[in-house]
């Protein structure tokens, strides 16, 4: 990177650090530390719950997800605008007339003490190992531009957002929000025209997406149903309303975003804007993805896009053989790019003979320069076993790092860094919220002062982020980092919607049943998870139903049995 760049990045992230530091210093009590005296705008709500939702993972690893798996990722957030206005009726103003701090203080006060702990068992449980993967991200940045250890990197960025967010909390949080959506969204916008103007001469906007529709990059929505298909229309609308739901209604990381607005009314304006903004947004973050593929179709990307591996076997005793390959692959591509230009005349000609003739032998080039890479990759772990092979993560690092013009390097990387510190620092202030208020305070320590539970917030912020960069020290093993985070998060989604349902909607349900269906019902998703290959949005659906249908049960088999011993 250019001097200009590193002025750009450190710039920025240190502004965001000493702002927000600056703007919420000198938070008094509780409820100013986890809530923001209930005092934010709904705009800064929906920028917050985006922010939050949208961290590092989705700016670097989407844009590879699309450039592997084409646009079919997308469909992941059919069901976000159904849930965002389920829980405008029914969570908010819940939440809200009860003037709660956590989602999961409601479930003691509508079930039990017992179903409290495990709702907030279950959050702290996932949302920290979480937390890891939106550290690692940006970690993963820093490592390969500077050729770091990334367990250095790892520590570096976990520190700075321990920092900020142990000083001010959820007004901190919600604060830099602000300013880190807006250079986000310069940052990837920078991105995408930069594609364009970097294309032949002779392709145009129009030809792009030809050329990605017809490689199958542009497949946004499959209609057909399929069990083993991860991504389709029926999988989003119906997995990922229920993974909505439980993400937005029970995960206290986009709760207290929610629960710190001014009013009902501001924190349903907030969900319901975030729900008619996250498709388009992703929908364009998947595109510049596509278009990356397409751009790469005219210069040879690299065999392996993760520079440091790549660096490492050409330093080895396999170099040659290495060496080898990037010369086949380089000569296919040539020919492939050939047949692209072929494939774009006969389009445009209405030639079907010569446009199927063309696909067909793209097609087959695709599957030899697969198996170049598989090749490749073997290569790879000869020289380092522990090696990620999956370079899907580091797609887009390569292209802004290797085509982007100095300074907007620096600013695009900014965006991805300062995302990745908008998520996390909403995630560790989510779980010292929970830690507190959820377990500390009401198991351990009920009675003390305000200011104690504003030491003891603060100090659980900095046991979760500890907590996350310890994690984050094994997230390179786990594939591709946006699926990841949502696996993870299904595993256990699922269970907790399935909880609060049963609180919202099944008043003879008590909390004994609801607490052994919940048990059972996450014993069926780990079973479905290590056992079975549905694909991971159905785990939401399946222990939320399963719940539903076990409490009942064990409520109409306590009920019939009270009425037997009675009669």
């Amino acid at each position: 990177m250019s001097n200009r760049d590193w002025i750009v990045l450190i710039g920025f992230l240190s502004f965001v650090v000493v702002y927000g530091i600056w703007k919420t210093r000198g938070k008094r009590d509780i409820k100013d530390f986890l809530l923001a005296n209930k005092s934010t705008p709904w705009y800064t709500v929906t920028l917050s719950i985006m922010a939050t939702q949208a961290s590092a993972i989705t700016f670097l690893s989407t844009p590879g997800q699309a450039y592997v798996d084409g646009m079919r990722f997308v469909q992941f957030y059919l069901g976000l605008p159904i849930a965002m206005i389920v829980l405008s009726v029914t969570a908010v103003p819940i939440y809200h007339k009860l003037d709660v701090y956590t989602a999961y203080e409601y479930l003691e006060q509508r079930f039990d003490l017992k179903n409290r702990t495990l709702g907030s068992v279950l959050f702290l449980t996932q949302r920290g190992l979480a937390a890891g993967f939106t550290i690692f991200a940006p970690a993963l940045i820093i490592s390969v531009l500077l050729g770091w250890d990334i367990r250095l990197t790892i520590f570096m960025i976990g520190g700075l957002v321990i920092i900020y967010t142990a000083s001010g909390g959820t007004d901190a949080v919600n604060k830099t929000h602000l300013l880190q959506m807006i250079i986000i969204t310069i940052g990837m916008f920078s991105a995408f025209v930069v594609i364009f103007y970097k294309l032949p001469s002779d392709i145009s906007f129009l030809d792009a997406t030809h050329i990605a529709g017809k490689m199958g990059k542009l497949n946004a929505i499959t209609f057909s149903f399929d069990w083993k298909d991860r991504y389709n229309f029926w999988s989003g609308l119906i997995g990922g309303t229920f993974l909505a739901l439980s993400y937005f209604g029970t995960d206290q990381s986009q709760v207290q975003r929610y629960l710190s607005g001014k009013s009902i009314a501001q924190s349903r304006m907030g969900l319901l804007a975030n729900g008619m903004v996250k498709i388009p947004m992703q929908f364009t973050i998947l595109f510049i993805g596509a278009m990356i593929f397409v751009f790469y179709q005219f210069v040879t990307p690299p065999l392996f896009f993760n520079s440091v591996e790549t660096e490492n076997i050409q330093n080895s005793l396999y170099s040659a053989e290495y060496k080898k390959l990037e010369t086949d692959y380089s000569q296919l591509h040539a020919v492939k790019q050939e047949n692209i230009r072929g494939m774009l005349d006969a389009f445009y000609e209405n030639n079907d003979g010569e446009l199927d003739t063309y696909l067909q032998n793209i097609r087959n080039m695709n599957i030899s320069e697969l198996e170049i890479k598989e090749d490749a990759k073997d290569l790879i772990h000869k020289v380092n076993p522990q090696a990620d092979t999956n370079d899907t993560n580091y797609i887009f690092l390569s292209f802004v790092i290797n085509f982007l013009p100095a300074g907007l390097v620096g600013l695009v990387l900014a965006a991805i860094l300062s995302a990745s510190m908008s998520s996390t620092s909403a995630e560790l202030n989510a779980l010292a919220s929970t830690t507190v208020i959820d377990i500390y305070k009401r198991l351990f320590k009920k009675k003390a002062s305000d200011r104690h539970y504003l030491i003891a917030s603060k100090a659980a912020t900095i046991f979760w982020g500890i907590y996350a960069i310890n994690f984050a020290l094994f997230a390179n093993r786990l594939g591709s980092l946006i699926e990841a985070v949502n696996i993870l998060g299904s595993l256990f989604y699922g269970t907790i919607l399935g909880i609060f349902l049963v609180a919202f909607y099944f008043n003879k349900v008590g909390g004994t049943a609801t607490f052994f269906a919940a048990i059972i019902a996450e014993i069926v998703v780990l079973a479905y998870y290590f056992f079975t290959k549905i694909p991971y949005l159905w785990y939401n659906v399946i222990g939320c139903i399963t719940l539903l249908i076990i409490a009942n049960l064990i409520s109409v088999h306590r009920l019939f049995s009270q009425n037997r011993g009675t009669a």
